[in-house]
């Protein structure tokens, strides 16, 4: 997994798999996920991250 801060647009690009992205779909104004050909999620973009208060992220490792 990779994720990418934008700071000037405010934008939170999370990259969790190197295939292909060949579908996107908006979720709410502020959040888009990106799918590979086999359905597998590739990307999660969120706008506006700190105005919405996704920033800072806490991140926790599953069980």
């Amino acid at each position: 997994m990779k994720s990418i801060y934008f700071e000037n647009d405010d934008i939170l690009q999370i990259r969790v798999s190197e295939k292909q992205i060949v579908r996107e779909v908006s979720q709410d104004w502020h959040t888009n996920i990106s799918y590979a050909e086999d359905g597998s999620i590739v990307e999660i973009v969120l706008l506006d991250t700190k105005k919405e208060g996704l920033l800072p992220l806490e991140y926790r490792k599953a069980a």
